[in-house]
C-alpha cells in the first residue's frame, strides 16, 4: 500500500438526465422520472463515501426549431421534492438541489432548503444558478424581465438574505424577527423554521464567468466548473483561490469541484474503444444536425451528417433553438469548426463528436486513479462531480473498481467520519450558529 496522500478529494454523483452526455439507446438506459433511478444512483454514491448526490434543473422545456427539444420529452421533476424522499433512504450522503436565484423567493426558498436540512439531518445544499432568459422567464410572472448584468447582484443578495433568515434563530431554539431592505427584495417578519443542523445548508454556485467565480469567492461553498484538462484546472484553481481573501476568506473555505466524465475499461486500449462508442452513441447523425443548428441558428435538416460542413454563415440573431446555450460566438465558432474539418477532412458528424467531447478520464481504473489524484494533489481541483453517461447504473463501475483504489492510495475516505455534509466537505460551520 501506498502512503496517505497529503490532500483528500472530494466527490460527488451528478445525475444524468437531460444533457448531451446520456446515452438513451443503450438498453441498460432506464427513466429518468422513476424514483427507482433517482435511489439507484444515490445509494450507489452513499456506497462510495461521496460526498452529495447532485440534481440539475430546467425551468422550461427547450425548443428546436418550434419542436420540444428530443431530450426533453419526458420531463423534468423538481430537485427538492425528489431529495426529500432520497433522504428518506440513504443516511449521509448530502443532497443537493439546483434552485434558480432569478425566479425564486429568498423566504420560501429558504423554509424549502431548511425543510430539507432538517428532515435529513444537516445533508442539504443549495446550488445557485441565474438566468437572464427571457423565453424561461416566460414560464413566470414578472418574464424576462432581468437584465443580464442583474443577474448576479440579485443571486448574491438572494444568498445574503437567506443566510439572514437561517440565523434568525438562535441555537438554543429562539425566534428573532427578521427585516431585509435592499435592491431586490424588502421583507420583514418572522422565519418559520428553527435553525438546521448545518446552520446553513451548504451554497453550491455553478458559472466559469468572471462574475460568476467572483460570486462563488464571495459567497459559495462549492463552485461546479467545466474545466477538465490539467492546465486548465490549474488556472482556474489558482485564480477563484486568489480571489476568497478580499472576502475575508482561506482558500479551504471553497471547494473547486469541476464536472467531469469517465469511461473505465480492463485495459487503457479497451476503455479508448468503449470511449468512442460513446461518442458516436451520444452524437448520432440525427444529434449531430441538431448540435450544428445549434451553432449555426439555421434549420439544416436538408445536410447529410456523413458530408462537408456549410458552406453558408450562421445566423447570430436565430430565434431556432430556445432554451439551450449556444456554444460560443456562432461565427467563431464556425470558423474553428471549418478549419478543423477542413485539416483533418471531417464530416459534420465528425467534427461534432471531436469538438463537443465531454469525456474526461479515460482509462483503466488505476490509470483513472492515478489522474484523479494528479488534478487533485497539484491543485487543478478539489474534488470531481462525476457525470455518467447511464441512467441510473453508470456510477457503478466506478464505485466498485476506481473508489478502492482512490482509498488504498489515502486520497479518499473509506468511512463517513461526520454526519452533515458540512463535515464531509471540511466546512466550517457557519458563523452565528454558537
Amino acid at each position: 500500500m501506498t502512503a496517505p496522500t497529503r490532500k483528500q478529494m472530494h466527490l460527488a454523483a451528478h445525475f444524468p438526465g437531460v444533457n448531451n452526455t446520456t446515452v438513451w439507446t443503450d438498453p441498460r438506459s432506464k427513466s429518468q422520472i422513476d424514483f427507482s433511478s433517482f435511489e439507484h444512483l444515490a445509494r450507489t454514491a452513499e456506497r462510495g463515501r461521496f460526498d452529495f448526490f447532485f440534481l440539475a434543473e430546467g425551468l422550461r422545456l427547450r425548443e428546436h426549431n418550434g419542436r420540444i427539444h428530443d431530450l426533453d420529452v419526458v420531463g423534468r421533476p423538481e430537485s427538492l421534492t425528489v431529495l426529500s424522499a432520497l433522504a428518506a433512504v440513504t443516511d449521509r450522503l448530502g443532497l443537493a438541489a439546483t434552485v434558480n436565484a432569478t425566479f425564486n423567493e429568498p423566504y420560501e426558498l429558504a423554509r424549502r432548503l431548511a425543510t430539507l436540512d432538517h428532515v435529513s439531518d444537516g445533508r442539504a445544499a443549495w446550488n445557485v444558478v441565474t438566468s437572464s432568459d427571457a423565453f424561461t422567464g416566460e414560464n413566470f410572472r414578472r418574464g424576462g424581465y432581468l437584465d443580464r448584468a442583474d443577474r448576479y447582484t440579485r443571486a448574491a443578495e438572494f444568498v445574503a438574505t437567506a443566510r439572514e433568515l437561517w440565523d434568525t434563530w438562535t441555537p438554543d431554539g429562539t425566534p428573532r424577527p427578521f427585516r431585509h431592505q435592499g435592491r431586490h427584495f424588502t421583507i420583514e417578519g418572522e422565519f418559520t423554521v428553527p435553525r438546521s443542523p448545518q446552520g446553513h445548508p451548504v451554497v453550491i454556485q455553478a458559472g466559469d464567468s468572471p462574475e460568476g467565480r467572483e460570486f462563488a469567492a464571495s459567497a459559495a461553498d462549492v463552485i461546479f466548473t467545466r474545466h477538465g484538462t490539467l492546465e486548465a484546472g490549474r488556472t482556474f484553481y489558482s485564480d477563484v483561490k486568489a480571489r476568497l481573501a478580499k472576502y475575508g476568506r482561506q482558500p479551504d473555505d471553497l471547494k473547486i469541484m469541476p464536472g467531469v466524465t469517465f469511461v473505465l475499461g480492463d485495459s487503457d486500449a479497451e476503455a479508448q474503444e468503449r470511449a468512442a462508442e460513446i461518442r458516436r452513441q451520444q452524437i448520432s447523425p440525427q444529434n449531430a444536425i441538431l448540435a450544428l443548428e445549434q451553432v449555426w441558428g439555421r434549420d439544416l435538416s436538408s445536410y447529410d451528417p456523413d458530408g462537408p460542413l456549410p458552406e453558408i454563415d450562421p445566423d447570430p440573431d436565430s430565434g431556432l433553438v430556445q432554451g439551450r446555450v449556444r456554444i460560443g460566438d456562432p461565427l467563431a465558432v464556425a470558423a474553428r469548426w471549418r478549419a478543423l474539418s477542413e485539416a483533418k477532412g471531417l464530416s459534420i458528424r465528425q467534427t461534432v463528436i471531436e469538438t463537443t467531447g465531454r469525456q474526461s478520464f479515460i482509462g483503466g481504473p488505476e490509470t483513472v486513479a492515478s489522474e484523479l489524484v494528479e488534478f487533485v494533489s497539484t491543485d487543478a481541483a478539489d474534488g470531481f462531480i462525476l457525470v455518467p453517461h447511464l441512467t441510473p447504473g453508470g456510477l457503478d463501475d466506478f464505485v466498485d473498481r476506481v473508489v478502492p483504489l482512490l482509498q488504498e492510495r489515502g486520497a479518499f475516505r473509506s468511512e463517513y467520519t461526520g454526519s452533515t455534509l458540512r463535515s464531509h466537505l471540511g466546512l466550517a460551520d457557519p458563523v452565528g450558529k454558537d
